[in-house]
């Protein structure tokens, strides 16, 4: 009876006309292909919900560029709070731009699904004592303790590889994964023979490959993205390094070939879940996207952001008054209620059955390994 009165009830005592969702992804620089594919599976997502009138209003999905950087998704959060009609928030891409970001939607009581970061720290904060306001972070995506140790046992019970160099690009996402990784591969009796950072933006890395290759690694091991992913493969094949080249999700996407070129053939990366174009619950989801963007090649998150959005659509949905009736709205009311039902969310949809942990973490933990094909721009599973 609390909600319905609050619902309304409006901040300034008139009728809401719209319902915002925010996407915050990069979309420009490196990482703006990946983001701009986000976009576009949020946008389908709301477009049909706009579609099938299930709501007495419209919702409407507003982009906002983090540009990959941390500070700049500071300050993509704090515009998107100052929205008083923003009901929920679909991102970041990369951990380092939602640890900090996550804070400032929670003081605002704002609601924040990630399609894509998986440092656990994410949702961990929230059990600190200085975190500062409700648990509002929530991911549909496994995190890198599930993907890293997965790599680890992967390559060596399967391929019996012992010995490894790690590299990482220092950011949380893929230190995190690259140490997660380490960890597992030494406790069931691998070699880390080297264990390296570079930077995000590096364009040579001949010197840290060639020390590399002195120390004769069966694999290498980056935690990171894929434009250094497709540099360092492509001047590891120059300088002759026989290591077979090993990422994560970060790397997995069709853009790695344009950086790599055929370098990249053969290349063992996870993704969290099923790839998109082997999960049979995808076919519809897939059909409607080439649609709507004719052209568009599929990123490897778009489907996630596509999960993401529907997940906060359908959970809205069960707080709502059914149609035809249009209620006034009491937006902060609302953003509370909806981080309280996500809390619960039990919802069968690309990825199967999605459920959170009282951190936010999707139960939801399987990863596949697979493998670049050049020929195709394809990454066929291995498992």
């Amino acid at each position: 009876m609390a909600l319905a009165m609050g619902l309304g009830l409006s901040g300034c005592g008139q009728k809401a006309q719209v319902l915002r969702i925010a996407v915050a992804m990069p979309l420009t620089g490196d990482m703006g292909t990946e983001g701009q594919g986000v976009r576009r599976a949020v946008e389908l997502a709301v477009a049909e919900i706009n579609e099938s009138k299930k709501f007495p209003f419209p919702v409407e999905a507003r982009a906002f560029d983090d540009r990959a950087d941390p500070k700049e998704a500071v300050n993509v959060a704090n515009l998107i709070i100052s929205d008083p009609q923003m009901i929920a928030v679909v991102g970041h891409y990369n951990s380092g731009c939602s640890i900090p970001a996550s804070q400032v939607y929670s003081r605002a009581g704002l609601a924040m699904v990630s399609p894509a970061s998986t440092n656990p720290k994410l949702t961990q904060q929230q059990l600190e004592s200085s975190w500062n306001g409700p648990k509002s972070v929530f991911r549909v995506v496994p995190t890198d303790d599930v993907q890293g140790s997965y790599a680890a046992e992967f390559i060596y019970r399967k391929l019996k590889f012992k010995r490894f160099a790690v590299v990482h690009d220092k950011t949380p996402y893929g230190q995190g994964l690259a140490e997660q990784f380490q960890k597992r591969f030494v406790e069931i009796g691998g070699q880390v023979l080297s264990f390296d950072g570079i930077s995000v933006g590096e364009r040579d890395f001949k010197a840290l490959l060639t020390r590399i290759k002195s120390l004769s690694p069966e694999g290498l091991y980056f935690g990171g993205l894929y434009t250094e992913a497709g540099l360092l493969i492509k001047q590891a094949k120059e300088l002759g390094l026989k290591a077979r080249f090993f990422s994560g999700d970060g790397t997995k996407t069709p853009t790695l070939f344009d950086v790599a070129g055929e370098a990249a053939d053969g290349a063992y990366l996870t993704i969290t879940g099923i790839p998109v174009e082997y999960l049979p619950t995808a076919k519809g989801f897939i059909q409607k996207y080439q649609k709507k963007f004719p052209g568009m090649e599929l990123k490897p998150f778009d489907h996630f952001g596509y999960e993401a959005t529907n997940i906060i659509l359908e959970t809205l949905a069960k707080i709502l008054p059914p149609p035809p009736q249009n209620p006034l709205t009491s937006v902060p009311t609302l953003r509370a209620a909806l981080i309280e039902k996500l809390r619960k969310t039990k919802y069968s949809g690309l990825l199967g059955l999605t459920t959170f942990d009282e951190k936010g973490d999707t139960l939801n933990k399987i990863i596949t390994m697979t493998q670049a094909r050049f020929k195709d721009r394809s990454f066929p599973p291995l498992q």
